[in-house]
């Protein structure tokens, strides 16, 4: 359904709220002739999206941005981060990057991370498997992808960096993180196009086009236009970062 359809349409009487910082990661896998995307079901009862299929993300914590990780984010990847406004830190940025990657072990099990060779530090709470795996959070693989800042009157609001990652960079599972009870209740990874997309929220669709026009295009790379859909004079836009 398109986002204007009355069965599908979003409550948006909810008073102002500020959007908060959040990272999403859409993990590909190119392993194949015609690419694969991991996408989560969400449980029916959860407040922001519930029973939709999105990719694995949340709000960014204080403790993301102190985080030890294997390598920095690339100094592209920060300058594509830093671009927009309202303007933010590098530490930030940094931030952003690390989250996607916290956020997506701990909904679906899956941990980017790199072998840490020195004295493994004492990681705790969501990332507390990286550091019972001997590994650290490894953001160098890490591409921005689009930019998107929930429209106002929604119960939710985030401000969203999607990044994308390959499937080659899992460096550790977790059994028993998808089930009935979960936040997310299932996994699918679906080839580009396939039906189990075409249910997608609006927003979330707009972003997966996005990313098949970049795959389309060869390797990723970080000096190609990030688009930022945001809210305004009634009506969603599709700008571009720094531009």
């Amino acid at each position: 359904m398109s986002e204007g359809d009355n069965a599908d349409k979003e409550a948006d009487h909810h008073p102002y709220r500020r959007p908060v910082d959040a990272a999403t990661l859409i993990l590909v896998d190119r392993s194949s002739a015609v690419p694969k995307v991991l996408v989560g079901k969400r449980h029916d009862k959860v407040v922001f999206m519930p029973g939709k299929f999105v990719f694995p993300g949340g709000r960014v914590d204080a403790l993301d941005s102190r985080v030890p990780v294997a390598a920095p984010i690339p100094a592209a990847l920060e300058a594509n981060l830093l671009k927009g406004r309202p303007k933010i830190t590098v530490s930030r940025a940094r931030a952003l990057a690390v989250a996607a990657i916290g956020e997506a072990c701990e909904e679906t099990g899956l941990c980017l991370g790199r072998k840490n060779l020195g004295a493994p530090p004492a990681l705790t709470g969501p990332w507390k498997p990286f550091t019972d795996a001997g590994l650290l959070p490894d953001p160098s693989g890490l591409y921005l992808i689009t930019r998107a800042i929930t429209p106002p009157g929604r119960i939710r609001r985030f401000d969203t960096r999607f990044f994308t990652a390959d499937a080659s960079a899992i460096a550790h599972r977790i059994e028993g993180v998808i089930h009935a009870d979960a936040e997310l209740v299932e996994l699918v990874w679906v080839e580009l196009g396939s039906k189990p997309l075409a249910d997608l929220h609006p927003m979330t669709r707009n972003v997966l086009n996005e990313l098949e026009r970049r795959l389309a295009k060869g390797p990723l790379g970080h000096d190609a236009d990030v688009p930022f859909f945001h809210f305004y004079g009634g009506k969603m836009h599709r700008d571009v970062l720094g531009a």
